[in-house]
């Protein structure tokens, strides 16, 4: 596993995700209207544009729900070390083995095999997950791309709410590998890419580098 040890969130991190495909993200680039791909795909793209043109990351907007998932997303990973009793390694960036311009940043390693994403979302989602509401598809895509990256085999999905009781604060589902999933998503990462580069040879050739 080609592994950053860097510490999520500094500008360091931010640099060395610039004008590269995350995980986080990979549902905007398969997202779908009717007619094709969605907005989001296209703005994604412009985004990744501008970082290899620019060699600077993209500022992003960070609502208050967001802001809430970092605050607490400590104390949602002790939560679990404690029920599972196991430990959780944290990692800064890992690429894709061999993809280039494509890695993730999980929210911690478990053992030898195993990955884990947490979500803080706000207490009527969390309600709809206990009472048995599906992970959005999504978040799956998200853990996908994730085991793609590390070559882990599974990703425990963490839905975490220090405001209900303290037995239902913590939800764990383990989502297994899946790997013709997981081809579906490299193949249209590298096609993403592919679409970026080309972008930006042709704005290079056309306008030149400043």
């Amino acid at each position: 596993m080609n592994s950053l040890d860097l510490i999520q969130g500094t500008d360091a991190w931010k640099l060395i995700r610039s004008g590269k495909v995350t995980a986080s993200r990979i549902a905007d680039i398969m997202a779908q209207t009717k007619s094709g791909y969605g907005a989001s795909r296209a703005n994604y793209e412009a985004e990744l544009i501008s970082e290899r043109l620019t060699g600077f990351p993209v500022e992003t907007y960070q609502s208050t729900a967001m802001l809430h998932g970092i605050e607490t997303e400590p104390q949602a990973r002790t939560a679990y070390e404690f029920r599972f009793d196991t430990e959780v390694a944290e990692i800064g960036f890992v690429h894709h083995p061999t993809i280039k311009y494509f890695g993730c940043s999980p929210d911690g390693l478990i053992a030898e095999s195993g990955l884990i994403e947490i979500k803080s979302p706000n207490t009527a989602t969390h309600i709809k997950t206990l009472l048995g509401t599906k992970i959005p598809d999504n978040y799956i895509k998200q853990m996908m791309a994730q085991m793609a990256c590390t070559g882990r085999q599974w990703c425990d999905w963490v839905s975490y709410d220090p405001r209900m009781p303290e037995n239902m604060c913590l939800f764990v589902d383990r989502i297994e590998r899946d790997d013709e999933l997981i081809a579906e998503l490299e193949k249209e990462v590298q096609r993403f890419l592919d679409e970026v580069a080309g972008k930006v040879s042709k704005l290079l050739e056309k306008y030149g580098r400043t």
